[in-house]
């Protein structure tokens, strides 16, 4: 056996998404990480081990602007670029691509840490060391760092380390949570194994093996939807184990979730009730738990439901979450309950970095399932995409903590501005936080452009819709808005009522307070634009969301191209959604507002005031996604021969600026909701409002204008352009000379160091 000892600045154990993320951001800020995992894959459940696809805030569309950017949002951005189709393996190389692409990062596969040496003194405890074996290479390897990560899921550093934890479910009292149980018990969700089904072109005969569980003789059938042409994702319901111990009964837990797939497959073949599936066959069966839920980690902080459902501004939030607090029964697939029952706030929510970090261990984070969190809370911050924001936040604060040679705990308490600030930087998952960094000389720039789009509207119409229920449509109001105009065919001389409401939270997107009601009268005919009185201006630009009332006489135009800052929503007919799978109380205005039929095609309408919106002067305005407003440039529809440019001036200054990096963020709609396999196929690969050619140049102290950088083929958000040498320059200039499929030049923000 070979001993060999790693020594680096930060070492992170478990390769899932939290845990690469994790890595990423620490070897980002300058740090050298030891990235370890027991698996021969990163990706953990997301891998194509397990299959599990990546949710998160945007709770499949529920929550508006809500993907995840930086690293996170960089892997969905890739794969969708890469892997439409969301092949598995395909999704397994593109996290291996990210992580290779980091020279700062020493990756190890197949190992699998075991032992966890501490020092033990007055107040805590730090650990020094973490040992593990790297299987079928008859390594033994030490792992020697200023700080570690728990990224593991199941905490098993952390738990060696003697880390504060809980397991199971705490009592209703200790947070005052009503979805809590009364007393405090060591429940857990369940673990669950997914399979893959194609069609084989042909019959194909079943044997199902002598384990299989007849699933006639258990609630299955009649509690869970079973389809034929049915796999992967949407059999997340085979889930047991939950009264168990989810680790020490790992073994059984997968025999028994083998044992329901195999029946279940049995049932759909062979009882003659699913004709349609002679021939089909199986694929691919899972071989791994996906796991839910083990140790939580206390810190400084315990998250719980009462934060998430109040959406809490912390002063340390690092990263946001938007999924819904998701519980399972404890039988797991024998339940007699839904599958899952689900408790949605108004929109995202925020988590503290105190959440972080060990309470006793000094140089211990954690990202992923394993946070400080309540069993209820964990319901909704342990999916992957929020599991991944987290793991950037605890790389860049252990890389913090090692730079300034302190404790997570005093990043906490001294350091929480430049925390956040970096990760702006990063342009990580971070909402309501502005830009204040002191480096970044663009904020003290003159900005100009070409153009910007001043006209609010959107007037392409395509096909109309009968106003059979309350549709919504969000714009921006900036300063003002004086009235409305919409498209519609009406069958009789009637009446359109509108109603405009504030959204309550910069962050939110869904109706608060009413502001203003509105009507008018429409005689019989299509295709007319219709005026609506509704003068409103707030105190701060802001968004309104108008309420245009149901009215079976009309039919309203969606619009052909959509607009960023504007949505459009359907409120659904029914009041609470109870199945076999789900409940969900959709009385809460999120659920009651959904984007079909209108997705990307928001209504037909014409906004008055002319807007500023979209003018230049967004791009220093310290927002890198939409808060209260979009915070971006728009430039005027492009036209051929014509390039659309932003200019950043400082010949007002008494000398030019040095300029080393630049920095460009573009606008990826994150509005769009991306997924890594197969839930859901978006139509293109690349983000059409994305820009896909730019030039950057710089006019230097000598009035001389210099090409600085050449952008082609982007598929991208951000990009960082760092020079050969500085330069002195009193102007800077970029330049759109196409987009990926949009007819508007849209920039997010532009930093200058």
């Amino acid at each position: 056996m070979r001993q060999e000892t790693i020594h680096s600045n930060v070492t992170v154990i478990g390769g899932g998404l939290a845990g690469v993320c994790a890595a990423i951001a620490a070897a980002r800020l300058g740090q050298q990480v030891a990235l370890v995992h027991n698996r021969p894959v990163l990706g953990g459940n997301s891998s194509s081990e397990v299959r599990v696809w990546v949710c998160g805030a945007t709770a499949h569309g529920n929550n508006r602007y809500a993907r995840e950017t930086g690293i996170m949002g960089e892997l969905f951005i890739e794969n969708q670029y890469r892997n439409p189709e969301g092949n598995p393996y395909i999704w397994d190389l593109t996290i291996l691509e990210a992580v290779r692409a980091e020279p700062n990062i020493q990756l190890f596969l197949n190992t699998d840490v075991r032992d966890v040496e501490t020092n033990a003194c007055s107040e805590s405890t730090k650990i020094t060391s973490v040992s593990g074996w790297m299987m079928g290479s008859e390594r033994q390897l030490r792992f020697e760092s200023d700080m570690f990560l728990d990224c593991t899921g199941d905490g098993i550093i952390g738990f060696l380390a003697g880390a504060q934890y809980r397991l199971g479910r705490e009592a209703q009292h200790e947070y005052n949570e009503s979805w809590a149980p009364l007393e405090a018990d060591e429940i857990t969700l369940g673990s669950t194994i997914l399979f893959y089904t194609k069609d084989a072109g042909e019959p194909i005969t079943y044997v199902a093996p002598s384990f299989a569980k007849d699933i006639t003789s258990t609630s299955i059938p009649v509690k869970r939807v079973i389809k034929s042409g049915a796999s992967g994702c949407h059999y997340w319901w085979i889930e047991w184990g939950g009264e168990l111990d989810t680790v020490h009964d790992n073994e059984r837990i997968r025999d028994e979730l083998w044992a329901v797939i195999y029946g279940i497959w049995d049932y759909i073949k062979n009882s003659g009730k699913f004709p349609e599936a002679a021939n089909m066959t199986l694929e691919w069966i899972g071989s791994l738990p996906g796991k839910r839920e083990y140790r939580r980690f206390v810190g400084d902080y315990v998250l719980n439901q009462n934060d998430i459902i109040a959406q809490r501004k912390f002063n340390d939030r690092i990263a946001f979450g938007g999924w819904s607090i998701d519980l399972h029964p404890p039988q797991g697939v024998y339940s007699n309950e839904s599958g899952s029952k689900h408790m949605q706030p108004d929109g995202i929510y925020h988590i503290p970095f105190r959440s972080l970090y060990s309470a006793n261990v000094s140089n211990l984070l954690f990202a992923g399932r394993n946070i400080s969190a309540s069993h209820v809370a964990f319901g909704t911050t342990r999916v992957m995409a929020t599991c991944a924001v987290i793991g950037e936040a605890a790389g860049t604060g252990a890389a913090l903590a090692v730079q300034h040679r302190i404790t997570p705990r005093i990043i906490a308490e001294q350091h929480v501005t430049e925390l956040q600030q970096t990760l702006l930087r990063q342009d990580a998952s971070l909402i309501g936080v502005r830009n204040i960094d002191e480096q970044d000389k663009a904020r003290t720039a003159t900005i100009t452009s070409s153009s910007s789009l001043r006209k609010l509207a959107c007037e392409q119409q395509a096909e109309a819709h009968q106003l059979t229920t309350d549709i919504g449509l969000l714009i921006p109001v900036a300063p003002e808005l004086q009235r409305i105009e919409l498209l519609v065919d009406s069958a009789s001389d009637t009446i359109i009522e509108i109603q405009g409401w504030s959204t309550g939270r910069a962050e939110n997107y869904i109706p608060h307070q009413l502001e203003i009601i509105g009507s008018t009268s429409i005689v019989k005919g299509d295709t007319q634009w219709v005026s609506i009185d509704l003068p409103w201006k707030p105190d701060v630009p802001q968004n309104m969301f108008i309420i245009i009332k149901e009215n079976p006489a009309l039919n309203i135009y969606a619009s052909r191209e959509p607009l960023t800052g504007v949505l459009s929503f359907s409120k659904l007919q029914r009041h609470v959604v109870s199945t076999d799978l789900e409940d969900r109380d959709i009385e809460q205005p999120l659920l009651q507002w959904n984007r079909n039929p209108f997705d990307r095609h928001p209504v037909c309408f014409r906004a008055y005031p002319d807007t500023e919106a979209y003018s230049p002067d967004h791009i220093i305005d310290g927002y890198a996604r939409p808060y209260g407003v979009p915070h971006l440039w728009i430039s005027e529809p492009l036209i051929a021969g014509h390039e659309a440019y932003l200019e950043l001036s400082w010949q007002d200054q008494p000398r030019p600026v040095m300029i080393d990096q630049i920095h460009i963020t573009l606008n990826d709609d994150v509005n769009e909701d991306l997924i890594n396999l197969h839930h859901h196929k978006t139509p293109f690969r690349v983000i059409p409002e994305l820009v896909k050619s730019y030039r950057l140049e710089a006019l230097s102290s000598d009035g001389v204008w210099i090409l600085l950088a050449h952008m082609t083929n982007n598929h991208k958000r951000k990009h960082i352009h760092t020079l050969e040498q500085s330069i002195a320059a009193t102007k800077l200039r970029i330049t759109v000379e196409a987009t990926n499929g949009c007819s508007t030049a849209e920039i997010i923000e532009i930093r200058v160091y």
